[in-house]
């Protein structure tokens, strides 16, 4: 892959890297602060102001991305799409911020959250950050997402010490994302020329965006969804607390893999407008075998650490975290090949009808499921149809672009990381055994994982890490 790929790469997995960091200072003192009423509190009132952005950004986001990556070349171009998209989004996300305080901000019991989240959706207006993902400008976006998790991190220790302080942790929440976003406009001027009026025509954005709309949507209802409707179904905060932590776990072991996604989202878009689909081809192949490299390892690593991580990551209470965590953990390699087939590939060469099929078809399986299991399962419930969801979208995937790229000849990459992620898990699950407990047993599982992984795959001679190894050496 290109340098400018592997940089921005870095980038973001610089990035990742803190932000699996600094949960693991944050979450377990939130968890014993706030508990997990309060935790399932901001869970379900933080889904319902997602749902509201969502309506509002209406694909803008993704559409933006990939559009301003179609024309980086071209500032006059760029500069005239990027204030259409912008106009766009300001009259959207306002429309929606009326509906928000006149409907949900009445709420009784949660109000005075979602008050305080309308600064979230104030915060989508002003977002700019896709701008520079498609000019493939992620430093930029990786150092302002840096100073506002750790500014966001000495507040929540220097004002959250008590229940009642739910409503001041979501403010830090909500003015840290709108400073951020604010904070990326020092960058516009350099970036963007000035566009007269009269040369804009905002209309013409409006169908396109709708079109890849309706898949965020989709793929957004999955958590937002499960979120909602195990409050809804089980009126239990609790079982959304559970639900709410396995998930940020999830999050924090995806973020690794769907960083290339993110990186390769826009430069997949500018061969796509050069014509150069055979580099498109290559370029996908190298992707979905560094998935396989990456999840594979990372969903068994879940699983064996889950029994010890979860008691001294999120204090007592929350032993079903556990059970949710076993049952979700494959989505990792699920959501990781959807991510390489989906974003990385039908939605940069404009296949979006595709894209949004597969969605529409995942969003069905896990709202359906969801009614059938969480009255019964509860939050475990979720769990399952999420599971269910996401390997339905990938199924469908591989099928519509199996005469482009055939997933199947990956197969054997995918056994050999597999095989050795589970040899990995067996020498992990011995260390149980030993008197390793907390912190300190989860990291020695964690480190032990690491070098029995990368020790098989050297044994097995696979490519990627002898070269590693000879350029490390060079």
């Amino acid at each position: 892959m290109k340098s400018s790929i592997v940089k921005n790469y870095i980038y973001n997995i610089g990035y990742q890297m803190l932000v699996l960091f600094l949960p693991l200072i944050t979450t377990p003192y939130i968890s014993r602060i706030l508990g997990a009423e309060g935790i399932g509190a901001f869970g379900y009132t933080e889904s319902i102001s997602q749902y509201f952005i969502l309506f509002g950004c209406i694909g803008l986001n993704l559409y933006g991305q990939r559009e301003i990556a179609y024309c980086q070349g071209d500032k006059e171009e760029r500069s005239k799409v990027f204030i259409e998209l912008l106009i766009v989004r300001v009259i959207t996300v306002s429309i929606v911020l009326i509906i928000f305080a006149l409907t949900v901000c009445q709420s009784i019991k949660y109000g005075y959250l979602f008050k305080i989240q309308t600064i979230e959706i104030f915060a989508a207006m002003v977002d700019i950050s896709w701008y520079f993902q498609g000019l493939e400008e992620f430093k930029k976006i990786v150092i302002r997402n840096t100073i506002v998790k750790i500014v966001g991190v000495i507040f929540i220790f220097t004002l959250i010490h008590a229940k009642a302080d739910l409503f001041k942790y979501t403010l830090i929440y909500t003015i840290t994302l709108f400073a951020g976003n604010i904070s990326m406009w020092l960058y516009a001027p350099k970036y963007v020329n000035k566009v007269e009026l009269y040369k804009l025509n905002c209309i013409r954005h409006i169908k396109p965006a709708l079109l890849l709309f309706i898949p965020q949507v989709a793929t957004n209802m999955y958590n937002l969804l499960d979120k909602s409707m195990i409050g809804f179904l089980t009126k239990n905060d609790a079982e959304v607390a559970y639900y709410e932590q396995a998930q940020k776990i999830m999050k924090m072991a995806l973020s690794i893999p769907t960083s290339l996604g993110t990186v390769m989202l826009p430069r997949m878009a500018n061969m796509f407008g050069e014509g150069k689909n055979n580099e498109i081809i290559d370029y996908l192949k190298k992707s979905m075998r560094v998935i396989f490299l990456l999840t594979c390892p990372i969903c068994v690593g879940v699983m064996v650490i889950a029994k010890g991580f979860v008691p001294w990551f999120f204090g007592i209470g929350y032993d079903k975290v556990v059970s949710n965590l076993l049952v979700i953990a494959p989505i990792i390699i699920i959501v990781g090949i959807s991510n390489v087939i989906g974003v990385q590939y039908l939605l940069p060469v404009g296949r979006q009808k595709e894209y949004t099929t597969s969605v529409l078809i995942g969003t069905v399986v896990n709202f359906g499921l969801n009614i059938i299991l969480i009255p019964r399962f509860l939050s475990i419930g979720a769990a399952f149809a999420s599971i269910i969801a996401e390997f339905s979208v990938t199924v469908f995937q591989i099928i519509v672009v199996r005469e482009n790229f055939n997933i199947y000849n990956n197969m054997k990459n995918f056994i050999k990381y597999l095989f050795a992620s589970l040899v990995m898990g067996i020498c992990c699950m011995w260390t149980y055994l030993c008197d390793f407990t907390g912190i300190i047993g989860t990291a020695f599982q964690i480190c032990t994982g690491i070098l029995v992984y990368l020790f098989i795959l050297f044994v097995l001679k696979d490519d990627l890490i002898v070269s590693f190894i000879r350029r490390r050496k060079e």
